[in-house]
């Protein structure tokens, strides 16, 4: 799977000292400037707290990332105290999730930062954008290792506060993935050491509005349980690929999260009522009927994963039909206009064959079926969907037709999670699993083609 870089392009610059006559007018560090020993190459990403930047020492030559606090911010004590104490929550943690922290120093102009890991990968927030929802054993290897980083965290007396699904870097996307919880700037001390002042105080509301826990909202006292909330919506959000309570208007998103009772996943996406029952119970508005830890959310988890697995093995088949656009050249409004009918023909094509679309994207499309029991119709049905295939690529070969515009249709055939006769999971809709890349038009599996004349 191509996998999107961290790591921003590094521009070319002469090595200089980093004053305040150096910075711009924002106070950004350009190419070139220095952090102590590191030196600047290229801007990462800036938030509200401060500015990320790839760096490298001057002397090892190690890559690095950079977080430099906002100039507009370096004038407020209680800023420059919550960006000292991100460093130090982390280094509290220290575990092999988190990402890590090297040195802290400031900047010639007062300025604070902190020297980190340089993460190369993608966010779970963009997989989740580019694949849709995810299979429950598929969400369970991304969590799992969350987990293992909150529970780290609480045992430290540390309370992350923003878990979602942006703040989890997913460095190398293979089973079992590898992952990094991020971003511990508004992270609370609920355990501190002698003379240590916890980072907020009751009655300050700081979070993301739609993964926060109602005592969030509310101003009230936080403890680990809103970080079990916060894994609740982010459960349910890669298992349906929408966030459980969506408005445009910030208010009425936290009369959602305080008032409404929290959303089914299985309404959105196929999954069993040992998985809802998780989301709901992680999404409880009181925190005491939340699980208690982070352990028994991911006990809890895996059991249910496993259950589902095993239902999805007694002998269920089915048959996929994955169809990936793949374009070439240049695009442009023309592209984009002939690329919309060719999604409605072939999703119109799937439904017509009666294959129920599992994954549905901007540039792909998953149809799955369950096969028949007897052997022949089963036989007879794969060599329908290989038929179904060379049908929806008709539309690439006739007249005028974009020559930018491509298909890859892939066929596969597998064990599947079922209910009833819908595919609810299972080896079938792990793409990643049997489809493959490149300049194939065309392709079916072994299994998908077994006994058949193709």
């Amino acid at each position: 799977m191509v996998k999107e870089s961290l790591t921003p392009t590094i521009p070319a610059g002469p090595p200089k000292e980093s004053t305040g006559e150096d910075l711009d007018l924002d106070g950004e560090l350009a190419p070139g400037d220095r952090a102590g020993e590191y030196l600047i190459l290229g801007t990462i990403a800036s938030g509200g707290c401060g500015t990320v930047y790839t760096a490298e020492h001057r002397v090892l030559g190690r890559k690095a990332a950079v977080k430099v606090l906002h100039s507009q911010l370096a004038t407020s004590p209680e800023m420059v105290e919550r960006f000292v104490r991100e460093a130090r929550v982390v280094n509290r943690i220290r575990h092999p999730n988190i990402v890590d922290i090297y040195e802290f120093g400031e900047l010639d102009d007062k300025r604070p930062y902190f020297v980190m890991e340089l993460l190369e990968g993608t966010s779970l927030a963009s997989i989740v954008e580019r694949r849709g929802r995810l299979t429950p054993a598929q969400a369970l290897s991304y969590v799992e290792p969350v987990c293992d980083a909150l529970r780290a965290a609480h045992a430290a007396g540390v309370v992350h506060r923003d878990l979602k699904a942006s703040n989890v870097a997913v460095v190398k996307d293979v089973d079992p993935p590898r992952v990094k919880l991020l971003d511990f700037g508004i992270a609370k001390l609920v355990r501190t050491a002698p003379g240590e002042r916890g980072l907020t105080a009751v009655g300050q509301r700081i979070g993301t509005p739609y993964a926060m826990a109602p005592e969030q909202i509310r101003g009230g006292t936080i403890d680990t349980r809103v970080d079990i909330y916060a894994l609740g919506v982010l459960l349910y959000q890669l298992l349906t690929g929408r966030y459980p309570f969506i408005s445009g208007d910030p208010v009425e998103m936290e009369r959602l999260h305080v008032e409404a009772p929290p959303p089914r996943p299985s309404v959105m996406a196929p999954v069993s009522p040992e998985i809802d029952s998780i989301v709901l119970r992680c999404m409880e508005k009181d925190a005491a009927r939340r699980y208690p830890d982070v352990g028994a959310f991911a006990d809890a988890l895996r059991a249910a994963v496993k259950g589902a697995r095993a239902a999805g093995t007694q002998g269920k088949r089915g048959v996929a039909v994955y169809v990936e656009v793949r374009i070439s050249g240049e695009q442009d409004d023309a592209l984009l206009a002939n690329l919309v009918p060719l999604l409605d023909e072939t999703e119109l094509a799937l439904r017509q064959a009666g294959y129920a679309l599992y994954l549905q994207t901007g540039s792909a499309l998953l149809g799955v079926k369950a096969l028949p029991d007897d052997p022949a119709a089963a036989r007879a049905e794969r060599m329908d969907a290989l038929d179904l295939a060379r049908r929806i690529l008709e539309p690439l070969r006739a007249p005028g037709a974009d020559p930018r515009l491509k298909l890859a249709v892939q066929v596969h055939a597998d064990a599947a999670q079922m209910r009833g006769n819908e595919v609810t999971g299972g080896p079938l809709v792990d793409i990643e699993s049997w489809a493959q890349g490149g300049d194939v038009e065309m392709r079916a599996t072994n299994a998908a083609s077994e006994g058949l004349e193709v």
